[in-house]
Protein backbone atom coordinates (compact mmCIF):
# COMPACT_ATOMS: atom_id res chain seq x y z
CA UNK A 1 0.00 0.00 0.00
CA UNK A 2 1.43 3.05 -1.25
CA UNK A 3 0.93 6.30 1.20
CA UNK A 4 0.73 10.44 0.26
CA UNK A 5 1.55 11.95 3.47
CA UNK A 6 -0.27 15.91 3.21
CA UNK A 7 1.34 18.28 5.53
CA UNK A 8 -0.82 21.44 5.99
CA UNK A 9 1.58 24.44 6.93
CA UNK A 10 1.46 28.54 6.85
CA UNK A 11 4.49 30.54 7.78
CA UNK A 12 6.28 28.34 10.06
CA UNK A 13 8.86 26.54 8.70
CA UNK A 14 11.09 25.75 11.89
CA UNK A 15 7.85 23.29 13.13
CA UNK A 16 7.40 21.96 9.60
CA UNK A 17 10.92 20.87 9.14
CA UNK A 18 10.79 19.29 12.33
CA UNK A 19 7.23 17.03 11.44
CA UNK A 20 9.57 16.44 7.78
CA UNK A 21 12.42 15.17 9.44
CA UNK A 22 10.61 12.90 10.98
CA UNK A 23 8.12 11.28 8.19
CA UNK A 24 11.88 11.27 6.35
CA UNK A 25 13.08 8.65 8.47
CA UNK A 26 9.94 6.54 8.26
CA UNK A 27 8.62 6.94 4.84
CA UNK A 28 8.85 3.78 2.00
CA UNK A 29 10.36 4.45 -1.29
CA UNK A 30 6.89 3.97 -2.85
CA UNK A 31 5.01 6.78 -0.60
CA UNK A 32 5.14 10.40 -1.27
CA UNK A 33 4.91 13.36 0.95
CA UNK A 34 3.20 16.49 -0.18
CA UNK A 35 3.04 19.86 1.98
CA UNK A 36 0.10 21.47 1.69
CA UNK A 37 0.94 25.44 1.63
CA UNK A 38 -1.88 27.64 2.73
CA UNK A 39 -0.01 30.97 1.38
CA UNK A 40 3.35 31.02 2.78
CA UNK A 41 5.49 33.80 2.22
CA UNK A 42 8.30 33.93 0.20
CA UNK A 43 10.75 33.63 3.09
CA UNK A 44 9.16 30.89 4.70
CA UNK A 45 9.46 28.78 1.32
CA UNK A 46 12.81 29.25 1.24
CA UNK A 47 13.53 28.32 4.11
CA UNK A 48 12.18 24.65 3.18
CA UNK A 49 13.72 24.43 -0.08
CA UNK A 50 16.89 24.94 1.76
CA UNK A 51 16.59 22.64 4.87
CA UNK A 52 14.23 20.20 3.26
CA UNK A 53 15.35 16.59 4.38
CA UNK A 54 16.69 14.34 1.70
CA UNK A 55 13.30 11.91 1.23
CA UNK A 56 13.86 8.45 0.01
CA UNK A 57 10.01 8.76 -1.86
CA UNK A 58 9.04 11.69 -3.67
CA UNK A 59 8.30 14.98 -2.19
CA UNK A 60 6.42 17.88 -3.31
CA UNK A 61 5.27 21.34 -2.53
CA UNK A 62 1.84 22.66 -3.36
CA UNK A 63 0.91 26.20 -2.81
CA UNK A 64 -1.45 28.91 -3.46
CA UNK A 65 -1.92 32.60 -2.44
CA UNK A 66 -2.68 33.50 0.80
CA UNK A 67 -6.25 34.58 1.35
CA UNK A 68 -6.64 33.98 4.86
CA UNK A 69 -7.47 30.66 6.49
CA UNK A 70 -8.21 28.23 3.61
CA UNK A 71 -7.11 24.86 4.84
CA UNK A 72 -9.41 22.92 3.17
CA UNK A 73 -9.04 24.29 0.03
CA UNK A 74 -4.65 23.50 0.91
CA UNK A 75 -5.32 20.29 1.61
CA UNK A 76 -7.67 19.45 -1.42
CA UNK A 77 -5.02 21.32 -3.84
CA UNK A 78 -2.51 18.81 -2.03
CA UNK A 79 -4.62 16.15 -2.26
CA UNK A 80 -5.15 16.32 -6.47
CA UNK A 81 -1.42 15.45 -6.60
CA UNK A 82 -1.32 12.60 -4.56
CA UNK A 83 -0.23 9.21 -6.32
CA UNK A 84 -0.71 6.72 -3.31
CA UNK A 85 -3.78 4.92 -2.49
CA UNK A 86 -4.11 6.09 0.90
CA UNK A 87 -4.13 9.16 2.52
CA UNK A 88 -2.72 10.58 5.94
CA UNK A 89 -3.28 14.49 6.42
CA UNK A 90 -1.08 16.35 8.94
CA UNK A 91 -0.52 19.72 10.16
CA UNK A 92 2.85 21.15 9.89
CA UNK A 93 3.06 21.55 13.61
CA UNK A 94 2.25 17.97 14.51
CA UNK A 95 5.19 15.85 15.02
CA UNK A 96 4.82 12.07 14.11
CA UNK A 97 5.87 9.78 16.77
CA UNK A 98 8.70 7.24 15.60
CA UNK A 99 5.71 4.67 14.38
CA UNK A 100 3.74 6.56 13.25
CA UNK A 101 3.64 5.37 9.27
CA UNK A 102 3.82 1.47 10.33
CA UNK A 103 0.95 1.81 12.48
CA UNK A 104 -1.13 4.22 10.05
CA UNK A 105 -0.20 1.29 7.12
CA UNK A 106 -1.26 -1.42 9.33
CA UNK A 107 -4.40 0.68 10.47
CA UNK A 108 -5.54 1.05 7.47
CA UNK A 109 -8.87 -0.80 6.16
CA UNK A 110 -11.26 -1.52 3.40
CA UNK A 111 -14.54 0.84 4.33
CA UNK A 112 -12.80 2.67 7.03
CA UNK A 113 -10.96 6.04 7.77
CA UNK A 114 -8.35 6.01 10.70
CA UNK A 115 -8.91 9.09 13.29
CA UNK A 116 -5.66 9.30 15.57
CA UNK A 117 -4.75 11.83 18.48
CA UNK A 118 -2.40 14.46 19.42
CA UNK A 119 -0.02 15.04 22.32
CA UNK A 120 -0.26 18.78 23.48
CA UNK A 121 3.52 20.81 23.89
CA UNK A 122 3.92 23.25 26.01
CA UNK A 123 6.31 26.22 25.20
CA UNK A 124 9.19 25.29 26.49
CA UNK A 125 9.23 22.07 25.73
CA UNK A 126 7.99 23.31 21.46
CA UNK A 127 11.36 25.80 21.90
CA UNK A 128 14.02 22.69 23.62
CA UNK A 129 12.65 20.07 20.08
CA UNK A 130 12.89 22.99 17.70
CA UNK A 131 16.17 23.97 18.48
CA UNK A 132 17.64 20.54 18.87
CA UNK A 133 18.30 20.11 22.47
CA UNK A 134 15.62 17.70 22.21
CA UNK A 135 14.98 14.60 19.69
CA UNK A 136 11.53 12.80 20.01
CA UNK A 137 12.63 9.83 18.66
CA UNK A 138 15.22 9.39 22.14
CA UNK A 139 12.83 10.51 24.63
CA UNK A 140 12.30 7.98 27.25
CA UNK A 141 9.56 7.05 29.53
CA UNK A 142 10.94 8.84 32.14
CA UNK A 143 11.19 12.02 30.36
CA UNK A 144 7.77 12.00 29.73
CA UNK A 145 6.45 11.44 33.26
CA UNK A 146 8.99 14.55 34.04
CA UNK A 147 7.23 16.78 31.16
CA UNK A 148 3.72 16.02 32.04
CA UNK A 149 4.27 16.36 36.20
CA UNK A 150 5.83 19.86 34.87
CA UNK A 151 2.70 20.68 32.70
CA UNK A 152 4.92 20.97 29.55
CA UNK A 153 3.14 17.64 27.84
CA UNK A 154 -0.50 17.15 28.64
CA UNK A 155 -0.69 12.95 29.18
CA UNK A 156 1.76 10.57 28.66
CA UNK A 157 -0.89 7.84 27.45
CA UNK A 158 1.77 6.99 23.91
CA UNK A 159 3.87 5.12 26.92
CA UNK A 160 1.20 2.97 26.69
CA UNK A 161 0.07 1.88 23.35
CA UNK A 162 -2.57 -0.79 23.13
CA UNK A 163 -2.35 -3.74 20.39
CA UNK A 164 -3.78 -2.63 17.23
CA UNK A 165 -5.73 -5.92 17.17
CA UNK A 166 -7.80 -4.29 20.06
CA UNK A 167 -9.26 -1.26 17.72
CA UNK A 168 -13.02 -0.81 17.69
CA UNK A 169 -15.03 -0.15 14.29
CA UNK A 170 -17.60 3.14 15.26
CA UNK A 171 -20.39 2.62 12.92
CA UNK A 172 -21.94 6.15 14.10
CA UNK A 173 -20.74 9.46 13.53
CA UNK A 174 -19.47 11.19 17.27
CA UNK A 175 -17.79 14.70 17.46
CA UNK A 176 -15.48 12.83 20.17
CA UNK A 177 -11.77 13.20 19.37
CA UNK A 178 -11.72 14.46 15.54
CA UNK A 179 -8.20 15.09 14.35
CA UNK A 180 -7.64 16.64 10.59
CA UNK A 181 -3.70 16.81 12.38
CA UNK A 182 -3.77 13.03 12.11
CA UNK A 183 -5.97 11.74 9.99
CA UNK A 184 -5.72 8.58 7.37
CA UNK A 185 -8.28 7.88 4.62
CA UNK A 186 -8.17 5.81 1.22
CA UNK A 187 -8.01 7.79 -1.36
CA UNK A 188 -10.94 6.56 -3.18
CA UNK A 189 -13.32 7.61 -0.48
CA UNK A 190 -11.97 11.17 -0.26
CA UNK A 191 -12.70 11.74 -3.68
CA UNK A 192 -15.93 10.20 -3.69
CA UNK A 193 -17.28 12.72 -0.64
CA UNK A 194 -15.49 14.94 -2.64
CA UNK A 195 -12.65 16.05 -0.44
CA UNK A 196 -12.60 18.79 2.74
CA UNK A 197 -15.70 21.55 2.15
CA UNK A 198 -13.94 25.12 1.45
CA UNK A 199 -17.42 26.95 2.48
CA UNK A 200 -16.42 26.86 5.50
CA UNK A 201 -14.48 29.97 6.98
CA UNK A 202 -11.91 30.72 9.33
CA UNK A 203 -10.74 27.58 12.00
CA UNK A 204 -13.22 25.01 13.08
CA UNK A 205 -14.83 21.58 11.78
CA UNK A 206 -14.45 21.13 8.76
CA UNK A 207 -12.77 18.22 9.94
CA UNK A 208 -15.85 17.33 11.55
CA UNK A 209 -18.06 17.87 8.14
CA UNK A 210 -15.50 15.59 6.77
CA UNK A 211 -15.61 12.20 8.16
CA UNK A 212 -19.61 13.30 8.69
CA UNK A 213 -19.92 12.84 5.42
CA UNK A 214 -17.40 9.87 5.00
CA UNK A 215 -19.77 8.44 7.69
CA UNK A 216 -22.97 9.18 5.56
CA UNK A 217 -21.28 7.48 2.52
CA UNK A 218 -21.04 4.73 4.29
CA UNK A 219 -17.69 4.36 6.07
CA UNK A 220 -16.81 3.44 9.40
CA UNK A 221 -14.14 5.08 11.92
CA UNK A 222 -11.25 3.14 13.77
CA UNK A 223 -9.77 4.82 16.32
CA UNK A 224 -6.09 5.17 16.07
CA UNK A 225 -5.26 6.37 19.63
CA UNK A 226 -1.98 5.26 21.54
CA UNK A 227 -0.58 3.99 17.85
CA UNK A 228 -0.43 6.85 15.99
CA UNK A 229 0.05 9.29 18.32
CA UNK A 230 1.72 12.88 17.01
CA UNK A 231 3.77 15.66 19.21
CA UNK A 232 1.77 18.89 18.72
CA UNK A 233 3.95 22.08 18.69
CA UNK A 234 3.12 24.99 20.85
CA UNK A 235 1.69 28.24 19.24
CA UNK A 236 -0.85 30.97 20.51
CA UNK A 237 -4.09 29.73 19.58
CA UNK A 238 -6.17 31.01 16.67
CA UNK A 239 -8.92 32.91 16.24
CA UNK A 240 -12.09 31.23 16.28
CA UNK A 241 -14.71 33.97 14.71
CA UNK A 242 -16.55 31.48 12.60
CA UNK A 243 -16.41 28.79 15.66
CA UNK A 244 -19.99 28.38 15.93
CA UNK A 245 -21.45 29.08 12.22
CA UNK A 246 -19.15 26.16 10.97
CA UNK A 247 -20.57 24.00 14.24
CA UNK A 248 -24.39 24.80 13.00
CA UNK A 249 -23.43 23.85 9.16
CA UNK A 250 -22.37 20.79 10.64
CA UNK A 251 -25.17 19.99 12.64
CA UNK A 252 -27.61 20.78 9.39
CA UNK A 253 -25.78 18.37 7.38
CA UNK A 254 -26.36 15.85 10.01
CA UNK A 255 -29.70 16.01 9.45
CA UNK A 256 -29.77 16.18 5.87
CA UNK A 257 -27.29 13.30 5.33
CA UNK A 258 -25.12 15.16 3.15
CA UNK A 259 -22.48 13.27 1.65
CA UNK A 260 -20.55 15.58 -1.00
CA UNK A 261 -18.78 18.58 -0.16
CA UNK A 262 -20.34 21.49 -1.45
CA UNK A 263 -17.33 22.80 -2.74
CA UNK A 264 -14.56 21.06 -2.65
CA UNK A 265 -12.25 19.19 -4.90
CA UNK A 266 -14.01 19.44 -8.27
CA UNK A 267 -14.59 23.23 -7.40
CA UNK A 268 -10.55 23.95 -7.59
CA UNK A 269 -9.37 26.06 -9.90
CA UNK A 270 -5.64 24.69 -10.98
CA UNK A 271 -4.25 27.44 -12.14
CA UNK A 272 -4.52 29.12 -8.55
CA UNK A 273 -1.70 27.02 -7.50
CA UNK A 274 1.92 25.96 -7.94
CA UNK A 275 3.43 22.17 -7.25
CA UNK A 276 7.67 22.30 -7.25
CA UNK A 277 9.51 19.15 -5.91
CA UNK A 278 11.58 19.44 -2.70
Amino acid sequence: MNISFIVLTYNRPDALLAVLRSLAVQCLPTDQVIVADDGSRVESVQILKEQAPRFACQALHVWHQDRGFTASAARNRAALQASGQYLVFLDGDCVPGPAFVQNHRRLAKSGCFVNGSRVLLQRQLTESLLSGASNLARMSAGFWWRAWVRGQANKVHHLFPWPLSWRAVHREFSWRGIRSCNFGVWRDDFFAVNGFDQVYEGWGHEDADLVLRLHHAGLSRVNGFLATEVFHLWHPESPRLHEQANRARVVQRLELGTVRAESGLTELVASEGTVTCL
